[in-house]
């Protein structure tokens, strides 16, 4: 095992349980930081309101370590907003955010645009499917932020039970990041081996730093942030922590292979150069009868430029 990575494991790495909640508020009081956390929305009306009253209960009302709980919808068609705001999140819908430079779709561009409409000094992203969300998560992730001034971006990591036809599966998920996203790590960006589940959507960072770095609109915007963080600040910034478990629903092969076309364009476009030219259709194969059809679909990401640019350009 490389020595940096070693040093990450052993130094960078901890657990929720590590973090005592009084003693970040402490910190968090005696720096004068703000937090903002951030759920990235679209047609989550089963999950987004018992997530948003959780997060609220323990970390505003109980331990106020959360300034500010802000819902990003992306052009929901159910009642995601609504559920929201009657359980006190602050809603916002992300055309309505810098109009200017219009919409494009996926969740990249919920995050980069909360940028614009959040204040907090550190910033928390949470996926809104979680079931039976832990208010941990938020306790986790905070933690390296609000101890050592020297870590800038926290992703977390958790056991991904999968349901199946013969039961719950207590590891199963995660699987784009096992057959794609780890052995690009290991093979391209091995600084970064050590990172345990570099796709999950329940990560930290300093606004300071989220601000330098463009995000991806789709599938690879974890990937690609990264990657690019580690670029601008160092491996020395990351950190990481074991939130438990996390339990949300699982999309289908087919599904997944869409996604993981998506992470492997981000991927690719970071190599030195840019990264070979490539094509954006992904095929798959569906069974009609007696023939086999062949369906394409468009697995091209775009990049929005760091945030710090285009709010300096409007000021």
């Amino acid at each position: 095992m490389r020595p940096d990575v070693q040093h990450f494991l052993t130094c960078r790495t901890t657990r929720t349980a590590d973090h005592d909640p009084h003693r970040l508020l402490a910190a968090k009081d005696a720096s004068g930081t703000t937090v903002s956390v951030v759920l990235p929305a679209k047609d989550e009306e089963r999950t987004v309101g018992p997530i948003v009253q959780t997060l609220l209960q323990a970390w505003t009302r109980e331990v106020p370590l959360i300034d500010e709980l802000v819902v990003m919808d992306s052009n929901s068609t159910d009642a995601t907003s609504a559920v929201a705001a009657a359980a006190g999140a602050r809603v916002v819908h992300v055309e309505d955010v810098l109009p200017h430079l219009g919409s494009v779709p996926g969740k990249g561009e919920a995050l980069w645009k909360s940028l614009a409409v959040t204040t907090g000094d550190l910033v928390v992203f949470l996926d809104a499917d979680l079931v039976d969300v832990d208010p941990g998560f938020v306790l986790g992730l905070l933690g390296p932020l609000l101890t050592d001034p020297q870590v800038g971006f926290v992703k977390g990591f958790y056991d991904r039970p999968l349901a199946t036809t013969e039961g719950l599966v207590p590891s199963g998920g995660g699987r784009v990041t096992e057959l794609l996203a780890r052995p690009l790590l290991n093979a391209l960006w091995p600084e970064l081996s050590g990172v345990v589940q570099p796709l999950g959507g329940e990560y930290a960072g300093r606004r300071s730093l989220l601000e330098r770095v463009p995000f991806v609109s789709g599938y690879g915007v974890e990937f690609g942030l990264l990657v690019d963080l580690t670029r601008v600040a160092g491996v020395g910034c990351l950190a990481q922590v074991d939130l438990g478990v996390r339990r949300h629903g699982h999309q289908s092969d087919a599904a997944l292979g869409r996604m993981a076309g998506q992470v492997l364009q981000t991927a690719l476009a970071r190599l030195p150069g840019g990264g070979p030219a490539t094509t954006e259709e992904f095929l798959q194969f569906l069974r009609t009868g007696e023939d086999v059809e062949a369906v394409g679909w468009d697995v091209s990401v775009s990049e929005r430029p760091p945030m710090a640019q285009v709010l300096a350009r409007s000021r």
